[in-house]
């Protein structure tokens, strides 16, 4: 599947166009598709707006999704055509949440201690030591994103940067990340839907 890689993106990406334009749609969207092992693809959702993963994107296409999208919203045309967007090398991205892997992942509240984020990765948060984080609202505590030339290069800089990344206080993900990263079946890319389950048991 990975050999017919290539081509199956110039696929979706026209399928993803395609349907935009049909639509008359105006702005930052995701169109998000599932393969089968056969390169299959089929339509899943469109989300009309920026996504969580928006990093990733601009990670390999050097592109700041968040100002082209005020460039949009403003009437102003995009500074680049399609055949513009160049992509290079591979991107990870980590959610970091409040929350307890070990029990189906239920939210952990509480009050971050220790907070020492890693260097030599993006890291987009909103918090800092002794901030609490409430039960009324999404724990997501940051999120992390590693880029390089090879999804292992970037796997093994991701395993790094969440092994030096500090928080204390509360349950959180990080080792789950860590343990799912540095599995063979990740890194081999071999896993599907039902994997993460059964890995977690």
């Amino acid at each position: 599947l990975m050999s017919q890689f290539p081509t199956l993106r110039e696929k979706m990406t026209s399928a993803a166009l395609t349907l935009t334009r049909k639509a008359q749609y105006v702005n930052a969207g995701t169109v998000e598709f599932i393969v089968d092992t056969n390169g299959n693809y089929y339509f899943i959702e469109m989300n009309t707006r920026l996504q969580v993963e928006h990093p990733v994107t601009e990670s390999i296409t050097g592109l700041d999704l968040v100002e082209l999208q005020l460039l949009i919203a403003t009437g102003q045309p995009l500074p680049m055509k399609q055949n513009e967007v160049l992509m290079g090398g591979h991107a990870i991205e980590c959610r970091i949440y409040a929350e307890n892997p070990d029990k189906m992942f239920l939210p952990s509240p509480g009050t971050i201690g220790t907070y020492l984020e890693p260097e030599n990765v993006r890291v987009d948060s909103g918090v800092k030591g002794n901030w609490d984080v409430v039960s009324f609202y999404d724990p997501m505590i940051a999120k992390v994103i590693a880029h390089a030339d090879t999804r292992e290069l970037a796997t093994r800089k991701m395993i790094s940067a969440l092994s030096e990344y500090k928080i204390g206080g509360l349950k959180n993900n990080l080792m789950m990340h860590i343990k799912v990263l540095d599995s063979d079946v990740f890194q081999q890319g071999s896993f599907n839907t039902l994997w993460l389950e059964k890995f977690m048991q």
